[in-house]
């Protein structure tokens, strides 16, 4: 870890409580006004977990994997969308709805897991942390997809997400935009001046992208004017950290011309 970063510790912590603490609000404060006002909490919360997923993926992608990341992306959340639906199905079954979230988390560390160690004891890819950063990549994944299908259906309940996420269509566009949303900062950034920081930033920009779309489909779910406070703070958030990745793109790149430009032809001897 470079000096000045955020260890992986903190961001897990935020990523994954953050992520609970918005789903929670979300529900228990839509059944407590009788609307669907207040599911913006849990796209926020789907944001910390791109925040914490991003920086995931940039460390376990930092040893080469820089092409390879699309193929994470599409596996990490098909194994968050299996763990999702499984672990609100098991949550519905047993009556237990509220413990759902935790219950999906659980489920995708352990399907990670697995996906951790063939890539790396069977497939032989020989990066050390690779059983770690694919637990944490599905966990962060799971949490980005149910915290973005509770945007929309305004709860976490199964017949909710079955019925106005999956039945409507929109898992279609929560699986694209949640994707994109933690596997694109890293692929934008890659490169020798990549900065823990700036691809950051960038996360929360596209995570917002991410709520604003949810926020869309929710409109369309239960009405415009339950979607508008989600579409309000989607907008300023994605301006907000995008002028921040702007700026760190500029002083990085002036931090990278500062050390000499790179001769347009070739000295002949």
């Amino acid at each position: 870890m470079a000096e000045g970063e955020q260890s992986p510790r903190r961001l897990m912590v935020i990523g994954i409580i953050g992520a609970l603490i918005g789903m929670y609000l979300a529900r228990y404060l839509n059944l407590w006004t009788g609307t669907a006002w207040f599911s913006f909490f849990a796209g926020l919360g789907a944001i910390c977990a791109v925040y914490y997923g991003a920086d995931a993926v940039r460390r376990v992608a930092s040893y080469g994997l820089g092409t390879g990341v699309p193929s994470i992306a599409m596996l990490s959340f098909g194994a968050g969308q299996v763990a999702v639906l499984l672990g609100l199905a098991v949550a519905k079954n047993y009556s237990i709805w509220f413990a759902g979230p935790v219950i999906a988390l659980i489920l995708a560390a352990i399907i990670g897991l697995v996906n951790g160690v063939m890539a790396r004891r069977v497939i032989k890819m020989n990066i050390h942390i690779m059983e770690m950063s694919m637990t944490e990549i599905a966990m962060a994944a799971s949490l980005v997809i149910l915290g973005l299908s509770t945007v929309i259906a305004g709860s976490f309940t199964f017949n909710a997400i079955m019925s106005y996420v999956v039945a409507s269509g929109f898992i279609i566009a929560v699986f694209i935009v949640g994707a994109m949303a933690m596997f694109h900062p890293f692929n934008a950034c890659l490169g020798p001046d990549e900065r823990q920081k700036r691809t950051l930033n960038l996360a929360l920009s596209t995570g917002f992208i991410a709520m604003l779309v949810a926020g869309i489909a929710s409109g369309a779910i239960n009405g415009v004017q339950a979607a508008v406070p989600t579409l309000i703070i989607a907008i300023f958030g994605w301006i907000i950290y995008y002028l921040r990745f702007f700026a760190d793109t500029k002083q990085d790149a002036a931090a990278m011309l500062s050390t000499g430009l790179i001769p347009a032809e070739e000295e002949v001897a």
